[in-house]
């Protein structure tokens, strides 16, 4: 038999106190009395609380293993495909290679693109003025981004989608990511870049990777998240004890960009590149962050998302002008992050 201990004395940081039976009989009959005062049944019993969580792991496995296979078993197929392209026809043209390739990878990648708008609901609306919506996807451009949910990487696919250039949407991704069967081989396959988040040992790949773009031959996006990791609150708390004690501004919503990588690609890609979009991902502040298992699970979500072209001449020409730059477009993005749009932005329903 377990014991039962009354929490508040462990929260209060004194000793826990095993409760009494007498204790325990009153907490469930007060447990009771609440259900049938304000939801007007009795609580169920644990037998029926078992059969329903079982019924529930049941639905959801009847759901998601139908759905992992149907994207699983196309996945394998378009990797075996895009091996054979990399082995017969890259060695010799890597421009007809890219070409075909970006054909190949849309197969597979619209089938998560299916499962956000048919599946599960969701809706992308996006936040820009009409000059940088008009440039979409005509174009080269360097996309900085705060990393807001598990999914941020799926929405830039749908605004990459929406702007005819899904198959030439690239990333920079955490190494391990190129290990994930099916879509980590098709992203290696694509080129998107994989780093180890140590800059001792990412520097040289980043250039090699970043240099090798320059003969792309269709308008690419390549994705940076420069915060370098996933927004938590936790996260939040320590980036802003590091920015009070260097006295930089403290961040809301936002984490601070690290920005060596976005200066080392600037510098690279500025000759080629003619444009960085600054992103902000922004979800409502009564829903909770977006998940592959929610869409999943058919649970449907809204991601705001605003967008604001820079002409890559226009930026700073020194290093240290364009890393003050990324703190400086990260500072503004905690106002966007709170969801308050500018209205000189028109919204595009995608």
């Amino acid at each position: 038999m377990i014991d039962a201990f009354d929490a508040r004395d462990g929260q209060s940081g004194g000793p826990r106190r095993r409760l009494i039976p007498e204790e325990r009989i009153l907490g469930e009959q007060s447990a009771a009395l609440i259900y049938e005062t304000f939801l007007g049944f009795s609580p169920p019993s644990e037998s029926v609380l078992s059969r329903r969580i079982s019924a529930m792991a049941i639905a959801v496995a009847l759901v998601v293993v139908p759905l992992g296979l149907l994207f699983l078993l196309p996945g394998l197929i378009v990797n075996l495909i895009q091996a054979t392209l990399f082995i017969t026809i890259r060695p010799f043209s890597k421009s007809i290679y890219r070409r075909i390739n970006r054909v190949v990878a849309e197969l597979l990648w619209l089938q998560l693109i299916w499962l956000v708008d048919w599946w599960a609901g969701a809706k992308v609306q996006l936040h820009a003025d009409s000059k940088t919506y008009d440039a979409m996807g005509k174009e080269h451009a360097l996309v900085i981004s705060n990393h807001k949910s598990d999914i941020d990487w799926l929405v830039g696919w749908i605004l990459s989608q929406r702007s005819g250039c899904l198959g030439s949407t690239l990333a920079v991704m955490k190494k391990s990511s190129k290990f994930l069967p099916v879509i980590g081989w098709s992203m290696w396959f694509t080129e998107y870049l994989f780093l180890e988040r140590s800059w001792a040992k990412d520097e040289k790949t980043l250039k090699l990777g970043l240099q090798r773009l320059k003969d792309f031959p269709r308008p690419f996006w390549l994705a940076l998240f420069v915060e370098g990791t996933r927004f938590t609150p936790a996260k939040l708390l320590a980036a802003q004890d590091y920015a009070a004690s260097q006295g930089l501004p403290l961040p809301r919503n936002v984490l601070i960009p690290r920005t060596k990588g976005f200066v080392s690609a600037i510098s690279i890609m500025r000759p080629f590149v003619p444009a960085v979009y600054d992103v902000t991902v922004a979800i409502p502040l009564d829903q909770s962050p977006p998940t592959m298992l929610r869409l999943l699970k058919r649970q449907s979500c809204v991601v705001h998302v605003h967008i604001k072209r820079y002409a890559a001449t226009d930026l700073p020409e020194t290093d240290d002008g364009l890393a003050q730059w990324c703190r400086d477009i990260f500072v503004a993005k905690a106002y966007f992050s709170s969801f308050m749009f500018s209205l000189e932005y028109i919204e595009f329903a995608l």
